[in-house]
């Protein structure tokens, strides 16, 4: 075998640490041990201290909360909320017109571009307001 595996990937660029990952248990001075995804349940939790670093804090790591209001099954609807851009993505031989759309419970943050059609079929009452804008 040519090279050393690490998590899978080959070689030189392989990378020199995944995660984070939380630590759930310190075994003895060197060792912890730490919840691994499933694609990587071939691998050993214990890891020695030599191979873990200190997760260094993000303040885009942080969530801020929102409020939903949940049904008695604890279900909640996604709504859109408005339009706020369109734009048509050009492929070799066709265009799809696309839409840019703020969904409820998420704030301003959170907006996806959805294929036009697809929003014009779901939610009508949305494109009647967006037409005096656009």
């Amino acid at each position: 075998m040519k090279g050393q595996t690490r998590f899978g990937v080959k070689g030189k660029l392989a990378p020199r640490y995944i995660g984070p990952y939380e630590v759930i248990e310190k075994i003895n001075l060197v060792t912890y041990q730490a919840p691994l995804p499933s694609v990587m349940e071939h691998m050993h939790s214990a890891f020695h201290v030599s191979m873990l670093r200190d997760y260094l804090r993000d303040p885009l790591h942080v969530m801020e909360l929102t409020h939903v209001l949940l049904k008695d099954d604890f279900t909640y609807k996604e709504r859109p909320i408005q339009i706020v851009n369109r734009r048509i993505k050009r492929l070799r031989n066709k265009e799809i017109p696309l839409v840019k759309v703020d969904w409820q419970n998420h704030g301003e943050t959170y907006a996806t571009y959805d294929m036009e059609e697809d929003m014009m079929k779901r939610y009508l009452d949305l494109f009647s307001l967006d037409l005096a804008f656009f």
